[in-house]
């Protein structure tokens, strides 16, 4: 079994900046990826920042280039999301996934964490 938890999320002002958290743990026999999504009230799930294991590839959306940053401890199974100069549009409930080769099976699986909220507001 493998288990994401996210933590670092809370109310912070324009302009602010807040890191969050995301640790995966379990029956892992390696990581090839993992994610931060963010789901706005009314709105659909998207992407936020993507890192791989392949040569640290990262990926970022358009609103957030500049100004968000991913990066990961792949010894401690964690990655980190940096979030600088926040705006009031990146209110949201924000989801760690990671992309595991399962230890048992060698199998791929994604797993979710249950989300983290950041409230950008004055």
């Amino acid at each position: 079994q493998v288990q994401v938890v996210e933590s670092g999320g809370g109310l912070v002002q324009p302009g602010g900046s807040l890191r969050l958290f995301c640790a995966a743990s379990g029956s892992i026999f390696s990581i090839n990826a993992m994610a931060w999504y963010r789901q706005a009230p009314g709105k659909q799930r998207e992407l936020v920042a993507g890192i791989s294991s392949l040569r640290d590839r990262t990926d970022y959306a358009d609103s957030v280039k500049g100004r968000f940053t991913i990066s990961r401890d792949n010894a401690k199974n964690t990655v980190y999301l940096q979030m600088n100069n926040l705006k009031a549009e990146d209110t949201a409930v924000y989801y760690c996934k990671a992309t595991v080769v399962v230890a048992e099976t060698y199998r791929y699986l994604e797993v979710w964490g249950q989300g983290t909220l950041v409230t950008v507001s004055s």
